[in-house]
């Protein structure tokens, strides 16, 4: 069987390390997509002695930081001739309203806008692949609104409905990605891995942090967290459930509010407006 070549963000901790983990150990060729290259280079020596699998590579990318994101995917192209699997699982949640390098609300902005941009750039990359895009979001994008008057949270900063639009928004990017792109090969799916015992809380303050360990002996490892990536990676015969968002490996249902397809097309149409201002 031919090497899949996988490329995944925010892999230096959590689920993402998990899922990295298990697919290098499945032989897969790994590209680590990181914002600390120390630390990826310690996760990638730390797979390659627990796999034996020496295709890991690790290459710089803030999605925080779209020039970052736009040469990461220059360097993916340059070594690359397709990319079979894509998981975009970096996240992270902020107590306090924070902008990007380029001006975006921080949650949106490593949420969705440095993935939309990721994504799209790869493209050609993903066609010759018949990829798979496999988007980490979560049940808390029951909280989430598509306020697109207000993306970057301006006029009001919650975390938690900052984080649960930006959730919402990963399964509409999948839906979207499933709809514009399924004729050419493209299987795009959104998940929530479970509650995970991992460091994501630690951007967060006060209340939010004192909530997040509260939760601490209901979370699951990252490994149990990275078990739907994984399975959505590997398993045959995804075709008739692309653009579903799914749970514990079995397809879930969303809120109401993330079948807005209206909502949906509106936000890919503004994400692409927004990465090519990014360039003037």
């Amino acid at each position: 069987m031919p090497i899949k070549t996988t490329v995944i963000t925010g892999a230096t901790s959590g689920i993402g390390k998990a899922t990295a983990m298990a697919l290098a150990a499945q032989d897969h060729a790994v590209y680590l997509l990181v914002r600390n290259i120390i630390k990826g280079e310690a996760v990638k020596q730390e797979i390659v002695a627990q796999t034996g699998n020496k295709q890991i590579y690790v290459i710089k990318c803030d999605l925080a930081d779209l020039q970052s994101v736009r040469e990461a995917a220059a360097e993916l192209s340059q070594k690359l001739m397709a990319v079979n699997i894509l998981i975009n699982n970096a996240g992270a949640g902020f107590s306090e309203r924070q902008l990007s390098k380029d001006g975006f609300e921080m949650t949106f902005a490593t949420n969705h806008l440095g993935h939309f941009l990721l994504t799209t750039s790869l493209m050609p990359l993903l066609e010759r692949g018949q990829a798979r895009i496999i988007n980490v979001s979560s049940e808390g994008h029951k909280l989430g609104k598509p306020n697109f008057d207000d993306l970057q949270s301006a006029q009001s900063y919650s975390s938690f409905k900052a984080y649960g639009m930006a959730k919402l928004f990963n399964i509409y990017f999948a839906r979207s990605l499933a709809q514009k792109f399924g004729e050419k090969g493209i299987l795009a799916f959104s998940l929530h891995p479970g509650v995970v015992s991992s460091n994501f809380a630690d951007k967060l303050k006060g209340f939010d942090k004192v909530l997040m360990k509260l939760a601490g002996p209901f979370m699951i490892t990252s490994e149990q967290g990275a078990e739907t990536s994984i399975f959505l990676a590997t398993a045959p015969r995804l075709d008739q459930f692309n653009g579903s968002y799914f749970k514990k490996k079995k397809v879930a249902k969303t809120a109401t509010v993330a079948q807005n397809a209206a909502a949906q097309e509106k936000l890919w149409q503004i994400s692409d407006k927004l990465i090519s201002k990014s360039l003037a």
